[in-house]
């Protein structure tokens, strides 16, 4: 799929109205401006915005209930969040700790015409709130990723979690006190990439049994 092929299918898959698209173009052109002042995403996307990171934020909508609350943590440079606000029928609310990447978030979401919460703190800081949804891109490994998003969820909630080549690993690596219904969705802008989809996860401590035979 190329930068034509990436847009097209954002449009058509998420029945993205024409000025919708435009505010997605005009986003594009801030974030290709502002990466020569801060490293927002990988020079060596910058030619495939629509690709690498549009696209790849926009199929998270294919999961998400409509009208569902949203929280994005470690937003970044606005994906998934910024592109779930533009595109999600629901409230959207962005988490990020990085000052100018807020201010960045700030000015993108003004030139789109965006009502988003943008909130500038560590997500761990933030106090307990529950949201329906909760995503996350390039954050941080799955099992932190878990245990910060908890203060977040409740058994309904469903995480949207894009992890690329490792997700298969990831989850197979993830500790038997997380339970939880996960399975892996393929991503539609890298074949070898997959999406964590989870309902109901919850952490169970680990119970020792048996008797306590210090002495």
């Amino acid at each position: 799929m190329d930068e034509t092929a990436a847009r097209a299918w954002v449009e058509r898959e998420c029945d993205v109205p024409r000025e919708t698209m435009a505010k997605l173009d005009a986003f594009a052109d801030l974030l290709r401006a502002e990466n020569e002042q801060q490293n927002l995403v990988s020079r060596g996307t910058l030619g495939q915005i629509w690709l690498r990171h549009i696209a790849d934020s926009a199929q998270l909508l294919r999961f998400a209930p409509a009208g569902a609350s949203w929280i994005d943590l470690g937003t970044g440079a606005g994906f998934p969040g910024l592109v779930a606000a533009a595109l999600h029928d629901g409230p959207v609310t962005l988490v990020e700790e990085r000052r100018l990447r807020v201010d960045f978030l700030r000015r993108a979401a003004g030139l789109m015409g965006l009502e988003v919460e943008i909130l500038h703190a560590r997500a761990e800081r933030l106090p307990p709130r529950p949201f329906k949804v909760i995503s996350a891109r390039a954050f941080a490994p799955l099992e932190k990723l878990l245990s910060l998003g908890t203060a977040f969820s409740t058994q309904k909630s469903l995480w949207l979690l894009p992890k690329g080549r490792n997700a298969s690993a990831e989850l197979a690596a993830l500790a038997p006190s997380w339970q939880g219904d996960f399975r892996l969705e393929p991503s539609v802008t890298d074949a070898a990439a997959q999406i964590i989809v989870a309902a109901g996860v919850r952490h169970a401590p680990v119970r020792l049994v048996g008797k306590d035979k210090r002495r």
